[in-house]
């Protein structure tokens, strides 16, 4: 996330253009990503209840088997994203501004593979709790990514200066980097020494794929069902113009920069409530999802408190461009409000992952986000009652059916609780 924000801060220094065309390209990139990653995210609670059963072996087989998925969903996104930015366009959106998106679309999509095999290898860790190595490896790309950003971006040491498309390529360049760190350090670590992942050559399984599918397809569709979310909205405010556009992706960049704390606990959950799915402890495994709510609710409302505070010094280091930082600021009032909602989800959602239960999850976002949130959106922004509210009207229809599924999500978590621990007690009871 950091180095989106690094993205973000490099492009709109460079010009309100330049950071127009990334908004819009990054919300494209971001729905067809994780379209095809949330498949790979599926691997996290697979990883958990095998390590909760102590089946080390077994773990071993499994990565090698999903990394042949991981390489082939990688090379589908590259060739979609290679060629969707040619069609941008068929947008309603000023030329200029599809330019440069179509053109960072075309520099990520030579990373996405690396991407793709990094997230997979990134779940197998976390799933296994081992979560530190991820996180080393990650900052260290962030960190990377800061002078990439500003070389490629205002053209330094002989590389000619590309703008907002420079971000695509220093992405690409760290996800690289980042893959091969993760796959040396899995090779060299004792902590990976008993499931053996690289000890020898395993052949694509059916079984296997239809299990990640099976798991995986709802979460990557639920990831694309609230993404698309987000793209609508910058899409419909595409309409309003660069500077605008400019402004939302301030405000949203801002906003989820601040989610990754309910988001990290949310991501936990998956992994800790899998892991005791695994160990068959289903009254632990209640604590655990419980807790996360907990969690998430008191993070959440901290980022809240912490955004309406400083988001006047905190949009400053985004642009210099004073009548988008005018907007970022006012947006960033909905933006505090919608940590509450966005929190409380991502922990039943996190939760709901470890009991491997993800289908359900995707209708109710389906519901949420495409029945209320993008045509409560549009209404509000487009029209509203009495005069269009512009902006502001399409955060207010997000956060309106980010509420309706923090709603319904926790009322599926109590569900699948109450399910699982009814199973749990008629196991005991069976002679």
């Amino acid at each position: 996330m950091l180095m989106g924000t690094t993205d973000t801060i490099v492009a709109g220094r460079a010009s309100s253009l330049d950071l127009a065309g990334l908004g819009v390209g990054s919300a494209i990139f971001n729905t067809v990503w994780f379209l095809i990653a949330g498949v790979i995210f599926a691997v996290t609670p697979i990883i958990a209840q095998l390590y909760g059963a102590k089946k080390f072996t077994e773990i071993g087989i499994k990565i090698r088997e999903i990394l042949w998925i991981a390489l082939l969903l990688g090379s589908v996104v590259c060739i979609v994203l290679f060629f969707m930015g040619d069609l941008l366009f068929l947008l309603p959106i000023d030329e200029s501004i599809t330019s440069i998106s179509g053109s960072y679309l075309k520099a990520l999509s030579v990373g996405i593979i690396f991407m793709t095999i990094f997230t997979a290898l990134r779940c197998y860790s976390e799933g296994m709790t081992l979560t530190r190595p991820v996180f080393y490896i990650a900052f260290l790309g962030m960190l990377l990514n800061i002078p990439l950003d500003i070389i490629f971006v205002y053209g330094y040491f002989g590389v000619p200066k590309l703008g907002g498309v420079g971000c695509g390529i220093a992405t690409s360049l760290v996800s690289f980097l980042m893959m091969i760190t993760l796959i040396i350090y899995i090779k060299i670590s004792k902590n990976y020494k008993k499931t053996k992942p690289f000890n020898e050559i395993t052949p694509p399984s059916i079984n296997t794929t239809k299990e990640v599918f099976r798991l995986g397809t709802p979460i990557g569709m639920g990831i694309f069902i609230e993404l698309s979310m987000f793209s609508g909205a910058a899409l419909i405010i595409g309409i309003l113009g660069e500077t605008i556009v400019a402004g939302h992706y301030i405000a949203l960049n801002i906003a989820s920069l601040f989610f990754m704390l309910p988001l990290s606990i949310g991501l936990a959950a998956a992994t800790r409530v899998g892991n005791l799915v695994g160990e068959n402890d289903k009254p632990r495994a209640k604590i655990a999802s419980y807790s996360t709510i907990y969690l998430c609710i008191l993070s959440s409302f901290i980022t809240c408190i912490t955004i309406l505070l400083v988001r006047d010094q905190i949009v400053y280091l985004y642009s210099s461009d004073i009548a988008a930082i005018n907007i970022a600021t006012g947006l960033l009032i909905f933006a505090a409000i919608f940590q509450l909602p966005d929190g409380i989800q991502m922990a039943a959602v996190g939760s709901l992952r470890g009991f491997k239960d993800t289908f359900a999850p995707m209708i109710l976002l389906f519901i949420s986000y495409w029945l209320f949130a993008i045509p409560a959106g549009y209404f509000l922004t487009m029209h509203g009652f009495g005069q269009p509210l512009g902006a502001s009207g399409m955060w207010v229809g997000m956060i309106i059916g980010l509420s309706i599924f923090s709603v319904l999500s926790i009322l599926r978590l109590n569900y699948i609780i109450k399910k699982n621990l009814i199973s749990s007690v008629q196991e005991l009871q069976q002679p």
